[in-house]
């Protein structure tokens, strides 16, 4: 049974922590605590109401035991490289854009403006760059025209959901190559 620590907040760091609940018998995987931010209230709840452990922030982090997988979605903390180590095969990141195009923040309002016609969502390793780690998975999908920026955000996160729901069998069992970003 592996050991996973889940990171996350926002609607969609609950959905695919409810994902990962749901699916933790047939994963044979351990949830051994959820570390979230302010923004992560529906995270927090959902681990009251299924008896998750809740990680009081990054310095509880760093004196948990370590575990196996590591999982971050929509967490905002930059982590250290001794927060990344307590992963002990692999940490990853949801990120909710494509890569290497658009790391950080404020990734759909340039896509708008600089009138993509294409955007993605991307699993990466994650490292102590700011979403510079080896691409897992990605999922790219097209704007359409007239968009707005709110309408490509939800677009992007059901995508992303569904990525992390179509690839988290492979993350768990290493099934996975990394694949360098491009510079």
């Amino acid at each position: 049974m592996k050991k996973i620590v889940y990171l996350g907040s926002k609607d969609i760091g609950y959905a695919c922590l409810k994902h990962l609940y749901d699916h933790r018998n047939s994963l044979d995987i351990e949830i051994v605590g959820v570390l979230t931010n302010p923004r992560g209230e529906k995270v927090i709840e959902y681990c009251r109401d299924s008896s998750i452990k809740i990680i009081d922030g990054l310095d509880e982090f760093i004196n948990i035991e370590a575990c196996d997988i590591a999982i971050s979605v929509q967490y905002h903390d930059i982590l250290k490289k001794e927060h990344i180590e307590k992963a002990k095969e692999i940490f990853v990141n949801l990120h909710i854009a494509p890569l290497p195009e658009y790391r950080g923040c404020n990734q759909f309002s340039y896509a708008i403006i600089n009138n993509d016609k294409e955007f993605g969502t991307t699993i990466h390793r994650l490292e102590e760059g700011i979403d510079s780690g080896a691409i897992m998975f990605e999922k790219r999908f097209p704007i359409q025209d007239g968009c707005w920026v709110e309408d490509l955000f939800q677009t992007a996160c059901d995508n992303s959901v569904s990525l992390f729901q179509e690839s988290l069998p492979q993350i768990i069992s290493g099934d996975y190559e990394l694949i360098p970003q491009a510079s």
